[in-house]
Parts: structure tokens; C-alpha cells; sequence
């Protein structure tokens, strides 16, 4: 699965702030917005995977050439066919399940931008990592493997180019960037010689609790956000409303629905849930700011018994 709980609340902090941004009272469509970001994100998936094909293509058109060229050396007539025929390359080639899913995809068509798929092609062939790899002509499942993290790891997944491109795609993908290539590394590092077709179809959601857990935490924030605003008011009197990040404020709405309509949620996960996106995507005094407020809050809720947690071990 690609989403956890933290990567869920990240997309709903995003679809809130460019909410408040718009006078919409319309909370369908804005729900719409959030879940097509969210299922955007299998998207962008299915386009790396494709770029990984599109090298692999590339690679083995330059074999092509070099055989078929004038004056062919004995090295062009018979190249190194190590890196083309790669089994984890291989594996992705010959999985139906996705290359139907690629197939289907409109969004995704590498010949477009092959500009971008000569950048990476040239990365790889450049790097020591490829020449070490291609100093002999054969390899077992675990070097294949070994080779294949590496280079999505260090040269794929950082390039900067890509980056930028993908960013001009798509807005939201700049965020899913971290997300989808990581899941991509462990699929990679979990692989088998045996791993079925599945393997490489990851489901996006945990499961159906999750995917209702996004949509409840972004429509209970939202409908309770007069109650939410107040509370938060009472423990920032010394603070400048206007001094408050907005995105800080954000995130201390959503933490302060989470402790009042989450039951089965415990404090600790949510006030860490929210610190830890505090300090990858606000300032840097951010998630001092947000866990003085909720631990407040959290202490009153428990004096007036107001902490509504069911289950053991989660106050």
C-alpha cells in the first residue's frame, strides 16, 4: 500500500488550506478535490514505472544502433546486454496486470518527453555505479537487484530535471514525489524472483477505513471549524492571530477535530502525527507552537472529562 494515516492527514491539510483560500461553501466539491489528489497520486506511480520501461527502451534501441551501424566492432556486433535484460527490468516488462494499467492511462506517454528519458538514460550510463555493474556480461537475481535500488535510489529518484517536470505536470505531485518514490523503493527491495504479478499493483489505501478516515477528518474539521476556531482562540490569546502561520493553523484545527471526533484515535499519535508535519512543511518554531496548544487543550479536556477515547492505552 502507498498511503499511511500521516500522508492522509497531509493531503487533507492541503485540500483545507486551499479551501480557505476560496469562499466555497460547496463541501462536495472540495471532497471530490481531495480524493482525486489522493488517487492522482497512483498516477504519478504509474508514470515513474514508466519511465523505468521507457530507459529500459532506450537502452536496448542504442544496442540496436551500434549493431546495426557501418562499421560495427566486434563490441557493437556483440554488446553487453546486462543492463536491458536486468530481471527486475524484465519483471516489470512482462507483468500484465500492469502494463494493462499503463496501457489504459492517458496521461502517460514517455515518447512525448523523450527528452527526459535520454536525461536519465545518460545519468545511468554515466555513473560508476553502471560501470561497475557493467564489468561483466552476467549477473544473479541479487546483483540485478542490488543494481536496480541503487540506481533508482541515487540517480532516478533524485534528478533533479525530473523533478522539475513532474512538478510542471502536476502541482500536487510535488508533494507525492517522497511518497511514491519511496514505496517504489521498497517494492524494489522487497521483490523475489517469485513475487507475483501483484507485487507491483500496490493498493492505495490501506484499506476502506482509511480512505473514509481522509474523508471524515477533512469533513469534521471543515463542519466544526466555528467550535475548533474558538477553542484554539482561548489558548492563543497572547499570540497575534495574524502571527499565527496559516498553515499552522491548519494543522492545529485538524489536531484539535482529531482529539474531540476521533475516539478510537490515541492523543499521543495524533499530537505527534501533527508535530511531525508541522516540521516538514511549516516553520521551523512551528510544532513548538502547535504541541503548546493541543497539550493544553488535552490537559483541560481531561480535568473537565471531556476526552472522549474508547480502548485501551489511548489517553
Amino acid at each position: 500500500m502507498m498511503l499511511n494515516r500521516r500522508h492522509i492527514r497531509v493531503k487533507v491539510m492541503q485540500t483545507i488550506y486551499a479551501f480557505k483560500g476560496s469562499a466555497s461553501d460547496d463541501l462536495s466539491k472540495d471532497q471530490k478535490f481531495l480524493l482525486f489528489s489522493i488517487d492522482n497520486m497512483y498516477n504519478l506511480y504509474l508514470l515513474i514505472v514508466a519511465l523505468l520501461l521507457a530507459v529500459r527502451e532506450r537502452a536496448a534501441e542504442d544496442l540496436q544502433k551500434k549493431q546495426n551501424k557501418h562499421l560495427a566492432t566486434s563490441e557493437d556486433k556483440n554488446p553487453n546486454r546486462k543492463f536491458v535484460n536486468n530481471q527486475v527490468f524484465q519483471m516489470l516488462k512482462d507483468n500484465e496486470e500492469l502494463r494493462d494499467k499503463l496501457k489504459s492511462n492517458p496521461a502517460i506517454n514517455w515518447e512525448l518527453d523523450s527528452e527526459y528519458v535520454d536525461i536519465i538514460f545518460k545519468a545511468i550510463i554515466k555513473s560508476d555505479l553502471y560501470q561497475e555493474y557493467m564489468q561483466t556480461r552476467t549477473s544473479d537475481f541479487k546483483e540485478d537487484k542490488d543494481f536496480f535500488v541503487d540506481m533508482f535510489k541515487d540517480i532516478v529518484a533524485p534528478n533533479e530535471k525530473l523533478c522539475d517536470y513532474i512538478e510542471d505536470k502536476n502541482l500536487t505531485w510535488v508533494d507525492d514525489m517522497p511518497t511514491v518514490n519511496t514505496t517504489l523503493l521498497k517494492l524494489f527491495r522487497k521483490l523475489k524472483p517469485k513475487s507475483s504479478e501483484a507485487h507491483f499493483v500496490p493498493k492505495l489505501y490501506k484499506d476502506i477505513e482509511d480512505k473514509q478516515y481522509a474523508i471524515n477528518l477533512f469533513r469534521k474539521t471543515i463542519l466544526n471549524v466555528g467550535s475548533i476556531n474558538t477553542e484554539i482562540a482561548q489558548k492563543t490569546k497572547n499570540w497575534d492571530a495574524e502571527r499565527i502561520a496559516s498553515l499552522d493553523y491548519v494543522l492545529l484545527q485538524m489536531g484539535v477535530c482529531e482529539l474531540q471526533h476521533f475516539p478510537s484515535i490515541p492523543v499521543k499519535v495524533t499530537i505527534n502525527e501533527f508535530l511531525e508535519i508541522a516540521k516538514e512543511y511549516s516553520t521551523p518554531k512551528s510544532s513548538i507552537f502547535i504541541n503548546g496548544i493541543l497539550d493544553k487543550l488535552v490537559r483541560e479536556y481531561k480535568e473537565e472529562n471531556k476526552l472522549n477515547k474508547v480502548g485501551r492505552g489511548l489517553m
